[in-house]
């Protein structure tokens, strides 16, 4: 186990020219998860190493972001339904026939969350665990909004909230790196060494039960501690992880960041063969694809058809690939539609505007300017490219004060971009 001291505030660096490092650079939710040096925890933890970070050194305790008050208000009054919450008591998930059902006249749904039957199996020992708290509970949206855009990792939130000294989930590890929040109680965690390094989304724990089993039982942890309102650990994926509740009730988050790897862009660089008519030519009639004999005599054409494929393939290439892949895993921030209307109405000289948080873009100067979203592209006049760079910069811009264009062309601009849901306007 590795605790880091606190580092002191963070500092705050200057814009860039075009202020397009505000985000990156601020990086405030991950922050709220890792004390000490972000560059430390980036260069020396991410991906490798568990990290204990306690509540003192870190900027905020979480019950701003949630509390057991709000678990009660999503399991009672929002009318939740399967598969936002799973139940669970040592390792064993309970059918959701156990604990959902009609909610009444107007909302015969059958899968909706029954507070009744919630109540009962949580007074019997059981773990609630909400998930996907990243759509469904509104601080929580924001975070997960600003942390995918800290890490440049899509990002999930669930909530486990454990009954005293019970134990939802036995040794395991996810496919996905964690960030675990203590929200309220206490809770004992044990980690261990990974029995299968970085595993791949289609690599589950289960695939190598025993040997978890094993190595929980017998090697030495690299985290056994407790965690107490406020306190953080990071659990890279692979890390085989328990936890148990001690005196009372416990609820924690556990934010998944669903790490790239490097295995994506080799997939999509399979993908790009696809345009070699070389490689989409038929096997012969009658071939074997599971007798290594006749597949001896395919595999070396194949293989240097393939190769001559990934020499000539381009980053540009790729990153078009990419974008339409990964840009689209966490959605932006919410945008209420019946105010953006108005605002898109109302706009006039002096209104100002902003990037839509967590919206990836890309701007290609050229004739015409592009701006790359993530399911589309939008394209503009060439006299338009400082402005549109302007605007995609995550920084407050004033109609009016935009660049190389008079007024009118402006608001023509603007509202084209409030339209595309690309800009909001700011406060």
């Amino acid at each position: 186990m590795t605790t880091v001291p606190d580092a002191g505030p963070l500092d705050r660096p200057p814009l860039s020219a075009d202020g397009a490092e505000l985000l990156r650079d601020e990086r405030p939710a991950l922050r709220r998860c890792v004390a000490g040096d972000l560059d430390e925890f980036a260069n020396s933890y991410w991906g490798s190493r568990a990290l204990l970070s306690h509540g003192p050194d870190l900027p905020a305790p979480y019950d701003d972001l949630f509390s057991l008050d709000a678990v009660d208000e999503l399991l009672s009054r929002r009318g939740l339904r399967t598969p936002f919450l799973r139940i669970a008591k040592n390792g064993a998930v309970v059918g959701d026939s156990q604990f959902t059902g009609p909610a009444g006249v107007g909302a015969e749904i059958a899968d909706q969350v029954r507070d009744d039957k919630v109540a009962a199996l949580f007074a019997g020992g059981h773990t609630v665990v909400l998930q996907a708290l990243h759509r469904t509970w509104p601080a929580l949206v924001d975070f997960s909004t600003q942390l995918a855009a800290d890490a440049g990792h899509p990002v999930q939130i669930n909530a486990y909230i454990t009954p005293a000294e019970s134990q939802g989930f036995s040794a395991h590890y996810d496919v996905h790196d964690v960030f675990v929040l203590q929200v309220a109680g206490e809770k004992h965690w044990t980690v261990h060494e990974p029995v299968h390094v970085d595993p791949l989304r289609n690599q589950p724990w289960t695939d190598h039960a025993h040997a978890v089993e094993a190595a929980a039982r017998d090697k030495a942890p690299v985290v056994d501690e407790v965690l107490r309102p406020g306190d953080a650990l990071y659990v890279p994926r692979g890390f085989l992880h328990s936890a148990k509740a001690l005196g009372g009730v416990s609820a924690h988050l556990t934010i998944g960041l669903h790490t790239m790897t490097r295995f994506l862009l080799v997939q999509e660089l399979a993908a790009l063969a696809a345009d070699q008519a070389s490689l989409r030519t038929a096997l012969p009639l009658g071939f074997d694809p599971g007798d290594p004999e006749q597949l001896a005599q395919v595999l070396p054409e194949v293989v240097e058809l393939f190769t001559q494929e990934l020499r000539t393939a381009t980053p540009d290439a790729l990153a078009a690939r990419l974008r339409r892949r990964t840009w689209s895993s966490n959605r932006p921030a919410p945008l209420p539609p019946l105010a953006h209307a108005a605002s898109i109405a109302s706009l006039a000289v002096g209104t100002t505007v902003r990037l839509r948080a967590g919206l990836r873009c890309r701007v290609v100067p050229g004739d015409p300017v592009v701006l790359q979203l993530p399911d589309r592209t939008i394209t503009f006049p060439p006299s338009t490219t400082a402005a549109v760079t302007e605007l995609t910069s995550g920084r407050d811009c004033k109609v009016g004060n935009l660049p190389d264009l008079d007024p009118a062309d402006q608001l023509v601009l603007v509202r084209r971009l409030l339209t595309e849901a690309v800009l909001v306007t700011s406060s």
